[in-house]
């Protein structure tokens, strides 16, 4: 359940009592109007001048008392749990039950428990408790409605907001409540395409078809849309943030229902729409026999463990309970906040954080012996294009021979699986980082032709969502800076994933491989970054600045390619795949290069990394990977010649 903090426990205990007095005070007037009413003494009505019944002797006391039979029941009803905003039919048949057995308990005291003793209340008259209930019932239900237009006038701030929700189901019942209680936003209406639910109230809210949405907004002056569905699927949402779009309002939305907390729906849990909502691409289904094959009860290893994709592989191996988990990093720092975001996970697991550089063979030799190792999952890796273009042989370095290293030390200590974290820059790479990658995939599959001990498998994707340099949160920062948005140019399209789905994608691979396997994704279709910029901007409630003396809240800048950088991504190297037991994971059938030449090669390279001759070692690459066609000249002034 979610924990409630100090303030907002302090300001409902405050309502609570606020209300408790105000019922108290209305039972005593409510019961001296029903006499009033039975004997006519309304304003010298009748044969009473009086303007009020006046009651006389132990009648007071027990008019008194009331408050005090009647409050506990009403608490037991659910009465105070909180200030009811809106009156609908659970809320009033809630009242109408507690004041139907305050009522039994009330005259069972006057006028079976008392009577003997305190003859003045048998002179009460019976019809005055019918006409009590009736009061007690409507006053009730409007002492309710007066105290949210109470606390309304009380705490509304005056940049309060008129919102629409677009979902009438329970995460929007829940969610309209919770704005009731904001001093921020003001719910006006309810959206929903179901007909039955059409032109009815809920919580007070009339329910509004998507068609009448224009109008409502105009009439209304709302000022952002909020999506309440939580278990709608990813295309439908796709195609209703997309129906949004046009009427330039900000949107924000629920996560779905495996991300929400258990508890009730609150106003923190809105967020504003994630790339996963544009995109509308269902995730990757996956089972857990097939997941935990290589993990559990087996000691894993995760190389780059605090990277973005190496962290959530961490998250993700110890919920299927591994014997033990071996944290490799070159970063303190990053292995540092891996380690102890991991442990404050319940998983009785041992995990050992273990610092160190995959370009150092010794040292992850002994690693492998030391900890007895089963399983390794190779996320190390520099992948950021431009930077890696500036930093040839670091990045030659770090992810072709270091990937040589660890996996020849996987073979030569008999471990059962090995998979690689590839990427579609591998596919006909245009840079350093790419065919830096595609040798790597090259070295995995060659070994594993030679060999029969270590299982290989090579796992190519996607952009990933959230992970550092992600276009995603670049754009968020940007537009919360007020611009401008830098696209580096009009045409750029990329292929997205989220972390979850790539770690998934990963560890299924791995169970499903039989070695020297390439896996790719089914991705669906490329995103226009620029398209993608947009979207944000509009979702945002903002306006697009077409050029500097143009009426927008947001430009978007062009700022050309970088080094290295390709418009279109490719995953696959040719059109030669076969299905998997997953329908959205395809199996790559690729050509591939014998160990024997490929170590002269590799050999090759290393002798040209040593002696740091760039130039030579450009022609190198070009000559051994004819489909590698870099971009751009030679970037790393650090070893110029």
């Amino acid at each position: 359940m979610k924990k409630m903090s100090y303030s907002k426990i302090k300001t409902r205990i405050f309502k609570q009592l606020i209300l408790v007095l105000f019922d108290s005070l209305l039972l005593i007037l409510l019961f001296e109007i029903a006499f009033s009413i039975r004997l006519g003494v309304f304003f010298g009505i009748g044969n009473y001048p009086g303007i009020l019944f006046v009651p006389e002797g132990t009648l007071i006391i027990y008019i008194f008392s009331a408050p005090i039979i009647a409050i506990p029941i009403f608490a037991k009803f659910g009465l105070y749990r909180t200030v009811i905003r809106f009156i609908d039919f659970k809320g009033l048949w809630a009242i109408i039950q507690s004041v139907s057995l305050f009522l039994i308990v009330f005259s069972t005291i006057l006028f079976m428990v008392a009577a003997p003793f305190h003859p003045s209340s048998q002179g009460v008259p019976r019809s005055v408790l019918l006409i009590y209930w009736l009061l007690m019932i409507v006053g009730l239900s409007s002492s309710r409605l007066f105290a949210r237009w109470l606390l309304i006038k009380l705490t509304t701030k005056k940049n309060i907001q008129n919102v629409v929700i677009y979902g009438a189901g329970s995460a929007g019942r829940e969610l309209s409540i919770a704005l009731s209680q904001s001093d921020q936003y003001n719910p006006v209406a309810l959206i929903d395409d179901t007909p039955a639910l059409q032109k009815h109230r809920i919580n007070g809210l009339e329910v509004v078809s998507p068609d009448n949405l224009g109008e409502l907004i105009i009439k209304r002056k709302v000022m952002e849309i909020l999506i309440a569905l939580p278990s709608v699927s990813r295309i439908r949402r796709r195609e209703i943030i997309n129906s949004l779009e046009k009427y330039q309002l900000r949107v924000r939305s629920l996560p779905s229902v495996s991300e929400l907390t258990e508890g009730s729906v609150e106003v923190s849990d809105l967020h504003v729409i994630s790339i996963k909502d544009l995109l509308g691409r269902e995730s990757v289904n996956s089972e857990t026999n097939i997941l935990s094959t290589n993990i559990k009860d087996k000691t894993v290893l995760v190389t780059g463990a605090g990277g973005s994709i190496g962290s959530e592989l961490c998250s993700h191996i110890i919920k299927l309970k591994p014997k033990a988990l071996v944290l490799f990093e070159v970063s303190e720092v990053s292995l540092y906040t891996t380690h102890k975001d991991l442990l404050k996970t319940e998983e009785n697991i041992n995990i050992l954080p273990v610092l160190g550089s995959v370009k150092d063979k010794k040292r992850f030799d002994q690693i492998l012996k030391r900890y007895s190792v089963n399983t390794i999952y190779h996320a190390a890796a520099y992948k950021h294009v431009p930077m890696v273009e500036f930093n040839y042989y670091e990045g030659i370095n770090n992810n072709i021979f270091g990937t040589l290293n660890c996996a020849q030390a996987a073979v030569n200590n008999g471990i059962e699986t090995f998979v690689l974290i590839s990427t579609d820059k591998a596919v006909r790479p245009t840079n350093i980082m790419g065919v830096s990658k595609r040798f790597s995939e090259l070295i995995l599959q060659a070994l594993s032709a030679n060999q029969s001990k270590t299982k290989f498998t090579i796992v190519r994707f996607g952009n990933v969502l959230g992970s550092s340099g992600s276009v995603f949160p670049l754009f968020k920062e940007q537009i919360n800076d007020g611009g401008p948005i830098t696209v580096t140019h009009k045409d750029m399209t990329r292929y997205f994933m989220t972390k979850s789905e790539a770690v998934d994608l990963v560890i299924q691979a791995g169970s499903m491989g039989k070695g020297g396997d390439v896996f790719v994704l089914d991705m669906g279709e490329p995103v226009k970054i620029l398209d993608l910029a947009k979207k944000m901007i509009r979702l945002s409630g903002l306006r697009l600045k077409e050029n500097q003396l143009s009426e927008g809240d947001i430009e978007i800048k062009y700022t050309g390619l970088r080094p290295g950088e390709k418009l279109y991504e490719e995953l696959l190297i040719g059109s030669n795949v076969s299905p998997t037991l997953n329908p959205k994971i395809m199996s790559a059938n690729e050509d591939m290069v014998l160990w024997k030449d490929l170590k002269k090669i590799l050999d090759d390279l290393e002798f040209t990394i040593d002696n740091f001759d760039q130039n030579r070692l450009r022609k190198l690459l070009i000559k051994s990977m004819p489909e590698y066609k870099p971009k751009s000249e030679v970037n790393d002034s650090f070893y110029e010649g």
